[in-house]
Parts: C-alpha cells; sequence; structure tokens
C-alpha cells in the first residue's frame, strides 16, 4: 500500500511538519496547491493545512478532490495557533463538508507566526486582531507572534501510517 502527503502552506509550519512527517514515514510530499500530483494514484492520505483568517487553506482543493478520494483513509492535521477544542473544529466545520470531516481522522498541530515574515495585510489584520481579542494572551500571540513548532507532535500521524500500512500487509 502507497500513501503520500499532501499539504498546503503559506509561511512555512505546515510544510516542516510535512517534511519532518515524510522523513519519518518514507511517504512522497507533494504541495497540493503548486504541484499537480493527482491523489488518486495513492491508496492513502495525509493531508496538511494551515488556518488562515479562520478558515483551511487546502479546502478548495480538497473539494475539486474529494470524489476521487473520499473512499480511501485519510489523516487530516492542521496548523494554527489555537489549541485543540472548540474554536479550532469550528473553523475545520466551516472549512469542509460534514462528509469530509466524519471520515477523516484529524490532529492538530501548533504552528508558528513571525510578524516579520508576515505579508503586510496579513500582519495589519493580526495586529487589529490582537488589539480586539478578548483573551489577553491570545491578543499577545496575534500581535507579537509565537512559536510553538514541535517535531515530537507529529508523532500521532506517524502512528496512524504505520497503522494502515500495517493494515494493509495483514490483508
Amino acid at each position: 500500500m502507497k500513501g503520500a502527503i499532501f499539504y498546503s502552506s503559506k509561511y512555512g509550519s505546515t510544510a516542516q511538519y510535512a517534511s519532518w512527517t515524510a522523513e519519518a514515514t518514507g511517504l512522497p510530499v507533494f504541495d497540493a496547491i503548486d504541484g499537480n500530483e493527482d491523489p488518486s494514484n495513492y491508496d492513502f492520505l495525509v493531508l496538511g493545512s494551515p488556518i488562515i483568517y479562520f478558515r483551511l487553506s487546502i479546502r478548495k482543493w480538497l473539494k475539486k478532490h474529494w470524489t476521487e478520494i473520499r473512499q480511501k483513509p485519510i489523516l487530516f492535521y492542521s496548523v494554527s495557533g489555537s489549541a485543540a477544542g472548540k474554536k479550532l473544529d469550528n473553523w475545520i466545520s466551516k472549512s469542509l463538508p460534514q462528509e469530509a470531516i466524519s471520515k477523516m481522522y484529524f490532529v492538530n498541530l501548533m504552528g508558528r507566526q513571525i510578524p516579520e515574515e508576515l505579508t503586510l495585510f496579513d500582519g495589519t489584520m493580526l495586529q487589529i486582531a490582537g488589539f480586539f481579542n478578548p483573551d489577553r494572551e491570545a491578543g499577545r500571540q496575534e500581535s507579537k507572534g509565537f512559536d510553538f513548532m514541535d517535531k515530537s507532535s507529529i508523532e500521532p500521524i506517524v502512528q496512524w501510517v504505520h497503522e494502515i500500512e500495517a493494515k494493509i500487509e495483514v490483508a
């Protein structure tokens, strides 16, 4: 059984997690937005996306390919500055069809936001959001940046890949 990693990334956190996962599993990795690899060529998929402005950046790609991949085992990892919980679940539910959500295994990974690397628009929007955020710590992070990247946090993804590969070998 062969699998692959498809991701989208704006500032590099999601790409870094994809790279770490590829190193740990031996799976090939593809930029879903800029590449032209066909996900239907693989038996299982690991999909990764940052959350930008409360939406998954890979959502249009996923909707485009959903009919051809919907029967495959899929792990989906999201990358943001938000921990798992209601807020994150809400963002995902507004980005993906319910059918996709119900068929995928989800992992939340914490990302990185370096203000100096942001576009002028993104930096300005985060300054405004940080100012008005009622959660003062989250507001400070939106304004000043954060780095929650952790290579060890890919372990649930690596474990899932090995479990899927083992199921296929037994079958």
